[in-house]
Parts: C-alpha cells; sequence; structure tokens
C-alpha cells in the first residue's frame, strides 16, 4: 500500500507539539505578569484627591500619629476616614484662610464629607479587619509602605490574594511589638528569630492552617 503521508509529516508533527508546548508557556508567563501588573492591580498608581492631603508632611514632617486621623484602626474592622472636624482641629488656626483649603473648610459648613478616592480596595468577597491585625502586632507599613515618605498616598503592595499568604504563612516575620505599629522606620530585621516566636506566642496568633484557611477571608 502506498505511504499516505509524505515521510516530512513525521517531524512536522513532533514540531507542531513542540511549539504549542512552548506558546502555552509563554502564555502562561505573560499571564501571571499582566495578572501581577499595576495595570491590573494599582500598585504605585498614585490617585488624584479632592484635597491632594501629604502624609509626607502630616505624618514625616509634623509627627502626626497615624490613630490620630484613623481613630478606630485599633478597634472596628476599618481604619476610618476622618471627619473633616478632624482637620479644621488645626486648620481652624493654621492655614485657615488658604484657598487651597477651601473643599475643607466647605465640607466643614455644609457637614457633607469629602469624597476622597479610595486607594486601597479590596473585592467584596473579601474580608478583612484592621484591629486584629493591629492588635497582633502587623504594623502600618508592613501594608501600607512608607506613608511618612509620600506627598501622594499609592498602593505600596498588589494586595494579591498570594501576597496575602505569604505573610499568613509565616506571620511571624512580619510581626513587631505593639509600641512600634505605627513606627515607619521599623525594619522587619529589628527582631531575632526568638524575639519573633516569642511575640507570636504572646499575641497568641492562630496555626499555620487556620490562617490560611478559605474560610479566615472568604466569609
Amino acid at each position: 500500500m502506498a505511504q499516505f503521508f509524505n515521510r516530512s509529516a513525521n517531524n512536522i508533527a513532533r514540531i507542531t507539539m513542540v511549539m504549542v508546548v512552548v506558546l502555552a508557556g509563554v502564555a502562561f508567563y505573560v499571564y501571571t505578569q499582566v495578572a501581577r501588573s499595576s495595570y491590573l492591580t494599582g500598585q504605585f498608581l498614585e490617585k488624584q484627591q479632592p484635597v491632594q492631603f501629604s502624609h509626607k508632611h502630616h505624618v514625616g514632617d509634623d509627627g502626626i500619629d497615624c490613630r490620630y486621623c484613623h481613630a478606630t484602626v485599633e478597634t472596628t474592622a476599618t481604619a476610618s476616614i476622618p471627619p473633616t472636624q478632624t482637620c479644621m482641629n488645626c486648620h481652624s488656626q493654621l492655614w485657615s484662610d488658604s484657598p487651597y483649603l477651601e473643599p475643607v473648610r466647605a465640607s466643614f459648613r455644609e457637614n457633607k464629607p469629602i469624597e476622597w478616592e479610595r486607594v486601597h480596595d479590596l473585592p467584596e468577597y473579601v474580608y478583612f479587619n484592621h484591629s486584629i491585625h493591629v492588635n497582633k502586632g502587623v504594623g502600618c507599613s508592613t501594608c501600607h509602605g512608607q506613608i511618612d515618605q509620600m506627598p501622594a498616598v499609592y498602593q505600596e503592595n498588589t494586595l494579591q490574594m498570594e501576597w496575602c499568604i505569604a505573610c499568613h504563612r509565616a506571620p511571624e516575620n512580619k510581626i513587631r511589638p505593639k509600641s512600634e505599629i505605627t513606627n515607619m522606620n521599623w525594619q522587619d530585621g529589628d527582631l531575632t528569630t526568638d524575639e519573633r516566636l516569642k511575640l507570636k506566642l504572646d499575641y497568641k496568633i492562630r496555626s499555620r492552617e487556620m490562617l490560611t484557611s478559605c474560610s479566615t477571608c472568604h466569609r
């Protein structure tokens, strides 16, 4: 019986299969990079605000504690956006006639909150509680970066699940004494491994299995 396919068909088939595997690998790599890109995660992207509030000035230069504005960060799930009254505590005396701060004064006069653009915005299906993290020794800069160096706040981390899980698998690598929670200059290497493990025990941090359970964050 005559040969139906040309002898070169075998080589073509082999090359095709190799190309399919290579292209699939390249496509998967491109997908992982795009999924982690700032375009999709919002990482490092500054957002325009109704008033260009500078954390660098207020936190870095003036030394205002995070909790002065984000007053509920230790007690509730949300850190809270400060009411305009908090701004006016200072700005009724300082720069009280500045045109730049007129939106703040208007908000106070009209009793209408300023509509800030949210920077760190988790999906609706994710449950995150600020107070539990703060009270377990996770500092502000661990998630938000060095706010005291940001004239305009941007998202320091991707906020993707793999980033959260990395910390939940080994929380002792990120915790610090509660007295240092708002210390923007704190470094992860400021404690020894033994000191970290002791803090984990003192703070009664749950097991790795429980921290990485789906129901911990998805409720």
